[in-house]
């Protein structure tokens, strides 16, 4: 596995803070960033994001805002990949090619539109590809027969959804999981990545082997609510940062150490080539 793509929700505690947020999950270690748009009727998000929207609407927070917030972290040094994660109806009221604009201008890497059926995204994935912006697709445990067709058209990665429902944190992975993760990637060209009720490091050890990346999003989404005082006050932001990135380090213990042992294991086999060249050593 090679991607720990934590979810926050933009404006969530407030605009300064996501940014902050940002920089510390990079330098923890993330190697995508998914960037939730509030909205307030959203389809797949559970209660906790569902707070965590909540918030950032009461702060202003809005769709134009959320791509600009993207504008500031890369002047802040946010380098890797960041996904907006929103609802089509915000897209449409701003205007499908302006939102699109308005992502490639201010340096989004991706888009993740969960409500908008993959059947009825050729505009948007057309739109994406003018403006060099992948478009991100969903498939579901009940996707069945159109898994093969959306594998087929998948741009950047796919993202797999675990758990039927909304999101949130789930104490255990349905047992199917591993069947349906060997199912997509059977038929996909590009990295799956699985997310919905991740949220613990046992879990994102469990399933290291049989994808390419996690999402985690209730449960950083729930440490930035119970941090959300510290964070909002300047004097007291720097020690809730850090708890923060202690926390999320825990999370992504497991993947550095896949990450740790792929490593040595390019290594000792490149110094074993090395020596076998140099030597003229063969079988």
């Amino acid at each position: 596995m090679k991607h720990f793509i934590p979810f926050i929700v933009a404006g969530d505690p407030c605009e300064e803070v996501t940014i902050d947020l940002a920089i510390a999950l990079e330098q923890a270690g993330a190697t995508i960033l998914e960037l939730g748009v509030p909205y307030s009727d959203p389809l797949a998000d559970g209660p906790i994001i569902q707070r965590a929207a909540s918030r950032a609407l009461k702060n202003g927070m809005t769709l134009t805002r959320a791509l600009e917030l993207i504008g500031r972290m890369r002047k802040k040094g946010v380098k890797i990949p960041i996904i907006v994660f929103t609802y089509y109806n915000p897209v449409l009221q701003l205007g499908e090619e302006r939102f699109f604009a308005l992502a490639q201008q201010n340096g989004a890497s991706g888009v993740l539109i969960p409500d908008l059926p993959f059947e009825e995204s050729e505009h948007m994935r057309t739109l994406g590809d003018t403006y060099d912006i992948p478009y991100i697709s969903l498939v579901a445990p009940t996707s069945h027969e159109r898994i093969a067709m959306i594998a087929s058209q998948a741009q950047s990665f796919l993202y797999c959804v675990s758990s039927l429902g909304v999101t949130g944190i789930r104490d255990s992975l349905p047992k199917q999981l591993h069947e349906f993760l060997q199912q997509v990637k059977s038929y996909s060209r590009v990295p799956i990545v699985v997310g919905f009720g991740i949220s613990t490091a046992e879990q994102v050890e469990r399933l290291q082997h049989i994808c390419d990346g996690v999402v985690i999003g209730s449960a950083i989404v729930k440490k930035i609510e119970q941090l959300q005082d510290e964070l909002n006050d300047a004097h007291t932001r720097s020690n809730a940062l850090i708890a923060f990135s202690q926390y999320v380090a825990s999370l992504i213990e497991p993947l550095k150490r896949v990450r740790k042992n792929e490593s040595e294991t390019t290594t000792e086999t490149t110094t074993e080539t090395t020596k076998t060249v140099s030597t003229g050593q063969t079988d």
